[in-house]
């Protein structure tokens, strides 16, 4: 539905759906999702999403036949942020390691030592 547009409140903007996690009994949907944009976007598309999930119920609840559709629950997904962090703190690391690295690369491989003057 959101792929196709049907969903055409300005707020939700260019999301990615990452993970679904359905209850057992089917009474309750988790939809991970992610967005691009700053801290105050994010929060817009929650809203959005928020606005939104009564109509995705509907929807669902049209095309299933399921004796209660679930609620749905959506949720950002801070798994890819996490990723992201780990992954600059692991870069800054190796260029550390290679700047360290560096100077003692730079000794002169054979120095004149003082019982070497004939």
């Amino acid at each position: 539905m959101l792929a196709r547009g049907d969903v055409h409140d300005p707020g939700i903007g260019f999301i990615t759906l990452t993970k679904v996690q359905v209850s057992a009994d089917l009474q309750k949907a988790r939809v991970f999702y992610t967005s691009l944009g700053d801290p105050t976007a994010r929060i817009e598309t929650a809203r959005a999403l928020d606005r939104a999930t009564p109509y995705f119920r509907r929807q669902i609840g049209g095309r299933l036949r399921l004796r209660r559709v679930p609620d749905i629950e959506f949720r950002f997904d801070e798994t890819i942020q996490h990723q992201d962090r780990i992954e600059q703190i692991l870069r800054d690391l190796r260029e550390e390691e290679a700047a360290r690295a560096a100077p003692s690369d730079a000794a002169p491989a054979h120095a004149p030592r003082d019982d070497d003057s004939d």
